[in-house]
């Protein structure tokens, strides 16, 4: 007991503990904090449809139908025909044959990664002899999400991480790799840098050494491609080697996670999953958002132009100023400080201003590479942008000595 207290202490006395906000209401962007009114730069709610009426009519159907959870696992007396038809709509959007749906987007990487390489020993049971032995091994990008680094130490396999989008590394301890089995890893768009992976050279890689990718598509889904399906729509690909993930809880408004992939795969999950198949899942009244949610998607998309437009204002903007942006490529817009506290500091100037703008550290980030993270969203004005770069502006000096 007394090594946990005396870690916290030093850890304190560092000012490493990160200060979390206690907001009144939730952002739209606009919300309410500490008694006052302040813009959101900050949520992943990218085209505000968590508030969308026709999401909350939705939501209500499925209470009003359902109440408010489903206490079965859906292995045993809780596998309602609507989560059936919701991954028959997620894999139609991926291009896939089948999808999974979990209770979260977290919950579905440490699941389905932990749990892909035990195929074959849930096999043996039923009297399966591999031809010849099977070895696997994963090969992360050093920038994917915690998420993903967790579920591949859960499932035991070698971990192999190459630098970031450096695929000629990839390329090399793919070929110094003896696995049989060979799974690349990689976030669609790197929630702390913007960027966004370059699938259609990753898939070439593959093919040269006969290994699947599996994408993280939690910040591309419902906001890349021509109709918001997500990384794979923006490269206009479709391919056997792909395993595509995505959450719910940023473009689509409300939570949950769900993996779209080939048949044959998505079967040997459903058998093998303890986080699909060993606990409880969306709440009927989420199912009901979500399937509304990819509805409004396709029937709005002036909202992701709205999105786009802004992104493109911010950034043009931004230009003008002399300040180092991490990525411009997506609606999450990094601003590089570097130094952790000062990084915490001008956050909280911004919250002055009555602009929430994740300070963004150690451990999410390197050391010495804190950034202001701004993410642009669907909703925001043209004033309220022009706020937050009025305050970059007027306090650039104070920004740039960290830079």
């Amino acid at each position: 007991m007394k090594e946990f207290k005396e870690i916290a202490e030093w850890i304190e006395a560092r000012g490493a503990v990160h200060e979390i906000p206690r907001v009144e209401s939730l952002p739209q962007p606009g919300f309410r904090m500490d008694g006052a009114d302040h813009v959101s730069f900050s949520t992943n709610n990218y085209l505000g449809l968590s508030s969308h009426p026709r999401m909350i009519a939705a939501a209500r159907t499925g209470l009003e139908r359902y109440g408010v959870g489903n206490c079965e696992s859906r292995l045993l007396g809780g596998d309602l025909d609507i989560y059936d038809q919701l991954e028959q709509k997620l894999a139609a959007m991926k291009g896939k044959d089948t999808a999974l749906l979990f209770a979260t987007g977290y919950l579905t990487n440490l699941g389905v990664l932990s749990s892909l390489v035990k195929a074959g020993q849930f096999a043996r049971i039923y009297g399966y002899r591999a031809r010849n032995r099977h070895s696997y091994a994963f090969f992360t990008d050093e920038y994917n999400h915690v998420s993903i680094r967790e579920g591949i130490r859960l499932s035991g396999a070698d971990r192999l991480t190459y630098r970031h989008l450096d695929l000629d590394h990839l390329d090399s301890l793919l070929a110094g790799s003896s696995a049989t089995s060979k799974v690349i890893v990689t976030d669609g768009v790197f929630s702390q840098d913007g960027d966004i992976a370059p699938l259609p050279d990753l898939l070439a890689v593959a093919e040269r050494h006969d290994a699947m990718v599996y994408v993280d598509d939690a910040h591309g889904t419902g906001v890349l491609g021509a109709s918001g399906g997500g990384i794979t729509e923006h490269f206009g690909l479709h391919d056997e080697r792909l395993i595509c993930m995505g959450t719910l809880s940023k473009a689509y408004g409300a939570i949950g996670g769900f993996v779209a992939t080939d048949r044959h795969i998505g079967e040997l999950l459903r058998l093998t999953c303890s986080a699909y198949g060993f606990t409880s899942t969306l709440p009927p009244d989420q199912v009901y958002a979500v399937s509304e949610a990819i509805d409004i998607v396709a029937d709005e998309p002036a909202r992701r132009q709205r999105l786009w437009d802004n992104q493109r204002y911010f950034v043009a903007a931004m230009r003008d100023l002399p300040y180092r942006l991490v990525s411009t490529t997506t609606p999450i817009v990094p601003v590089l400080i570097g130094d952790e506290a000062r990084t915490d500091h001008l956050s909280a100037l911004l919250r002055e201003a009555g602009l929430h703008v994740d300070s963004v550290k150690f451990p999410a980030v390197a050391r010495n590479q804190g950034r202001l993270r701004v993410i642009l969203n669907a909703g925001h004005t043209r004033a309220q942008i022009d706020r937050l770069v009025g305050v970059f502006r007027d306090n650039q000096d104070r920004f740039l000595a960290a830079a």
